[in-house]
């Protein structure tokens, strides 16, 4: 992303998005994602700076309504856009590739995600049927009655509701949005150490 606004791209691209008509800093910020298809965002400190020099510049102008700055281009910023128009097409054309590689690598990484997904429902399940048949076929000792029922019985369909409740929840979650990549590599690690804390405790 770095690469797609540098050399001053991004202060070109808020002049191309305050073309369009007066904003806010946080506006900027959502069209910017919206454009990303929501796996890139810039932060705060990302464009207030550069709508401040854009400012001191006389290229954005802006009006203050309720704590808020709404900016605004002057016709200096639209005299620049019409002097770079073929840097803000070349632009254009990197954003799209840029989107393309973004979603191409998060759509990898969301399989990568359901697989671990599916390796810890599979592990889970397998340990807790081992786990029943381990406890419940051993022979159990004169002076106590086997384990058919009562508080261990309980706690392994205790924690079969879980491991069914953690998938669905889960998967409820991977449908309800897209993710950053940083967001998704953090799941698989949390997936895998789970699975890793389990894996040390059942075997």
């Amino acid at each position: 992303m770095t690469a797609v606004f540098s050399h001053g791209r991004l202060r070109l691209y808020l002049l191309k998005l305050l073309d369009d008509g007066p904003k806010h800093g946080y506006e900027l910020i959502r069209l910017l994602e919206d454009r990303f298809l929501g796996l890139y965002a810039p932060s705060a400190g990302t464009i207030y700076p550069r709508l401040q020099r854009l400012e001191v510049e006389g290229l954005v102008s802006h009006t203050a309504a309720g704590g808020r700055k709404t900016y605004d281009i002057t016709d200096a910023g639209r005299a620049e856009l019409r002097q770079r128009a073929d840097e803000l097409t070349a632009l254009e054309t990197d954003i799209a590739a840029s989107v393309a590689d973004l979603s191409s690598l998060a759509g990898e990484i969301r399989s990568e995600v359901r697989g671990s997904v599916r390796d810890l429902k599979r592990e889970l399940s397998e340990a807790t049927r081992q786990t029943r048949r381990a406890r419940w076929e051993a022979p159990a000792p004169p002076h106590r009655p086997g384990p058919t029922a009562g508080p261990q019985a309980e706690l392994l369909g205790e924690l079969d509701q879980r491991l069914s409740a953690f998938t669905a929840e889960v998967g409820r979650l991977m449908r309800a949005r897209q993710f950053s990549d940083t967001q998704l590599r953090t799941a698989i690690r949390l997936l895998d150490g789970a699975l890793d804390g389990l894996r040390r405790l059942l075997r």
